[in-house]
């Protein structure tokens, strides 16, 4: 029997939770073995950048936030799940999808 790992990132929260409610929904519907979706630490980068491009002036400084969410779901004992999982996701813009096959 095959086991899948199926990683999801997106700085969208609700895409990467309705990606993976369709993944659950669809080993449901296989009768796979389902394990999550498991909530990964949101990563939250910070940039600071000063406003005056060339340095002179007033010392305003603009600051940039996002977060990266992630989800980890295991799909287990159905290699037709993971056909049809690959087949019918319909993966939206912006949410990076990793598979990995493991034994």
């Amino acid at each position: 029997m095959q086991q899948a790992r199926v990683k999801l990132r997106s700085t969208s929260q609700e895409k990467v939770d309705d990606l993976a409610e369709e993944i659950v929904e669809i080993g449901d519907e296989y009768d796979a073995e389902i394990s999550g979706p498991v909530p990964l630490p949101t990563k939250n980068m910070d940039i600071a950048t000063r406003k005056a491009p060339d340095g002179e002036g007033s010392s305003t400084i603009e600051r940039y936030e996002m977060h990266v969410h992630k989800r980890l779901i295991d799909v287990k004992d159905s290699e037709r799940a993971l056909r049809q999982v690959m087949r019918r996701v319909h993966v939206p813009e912006g949410v990076d999808i990793e598979i990995e096959l493991m034994e």
